[in-house]
């Protein structure tokens, strides 16, 4: 006689598993509701509109939880984020059969620091940080643009979701 489980009794299994084990999404945040008062960080390159561009990768992953709430103003915030961007480098870092680069490897060094308003108490604080992303470079000057533009972005995206991650993680400590 075979044994047949409907699929209802494998879902509810499987999350009871999944909520058994300690599992939490490291994406949702489930604490009281709180307001981060995020700065501009300030921008010591000379790529225009950089700090811009943090800032709104920022926003975009802080939306990702109804509880917490980013705004440009100090009053009522519970909490500060602020950062600089130190440094953008473009080094070589492949050379093709007529000795031209063929591949780049942008760096981003920033720091950044999150402290709790009322306590003055430091929940992330890195103080330099290196993210690296490599794109390709040829002949068209265009398509190289638009590679680099791309790697940028994903350091921006990269490095947004990590300050998110990591202040989900330090929240739900209190």
């Amino acid at each position: 006689m075979k044994h047949f489980f409907p699929p209802f009794f494998i879902i509810l299994a499987i999350a009871v598993f999944v909520t058994a084990c300690g599992y939490r999404n490291p994406y949702v945040y489930s604490g009281p509701d709180r307001t981060i008062y995020a700065t501009t960080w300030k921008n010591r390159t000379n790529v225009l509109q950089l700090d811009s561009k943090i800032y709104q990768s920022l926003i975009k992953w802080y939306q990702k939880t109804g509880s917490l709430a980013i705004t440009k103003t100090k009053e009522n915030a519970d909490y500060i984020l602020a950062g600089e961007i130190i440094s953008i480098d473009l080094p070589s870092l492949t050379y093709g059969g007529a000795n031209n680069a063929t591949e780049v490897n942008i760096r981003l060094r920033v720091r950044y620091i999150m402290k709790d308003l009322t306590t003055d108490a430091v929940l992330i604080e890195q103080p330099s940080e290196l993210w690296t992303q490599e794109y390709k470079v040829g002949a068209n000057a265009t398509v190289t643009r638009d590679n680099e533009s791309e790697a940028l972005d994903i350091i921006i995206d990269d490095l947004s979701q990590k300050i998110y991650q990591r202040s989900l993680l330090e929240l739900a400590k209190f």
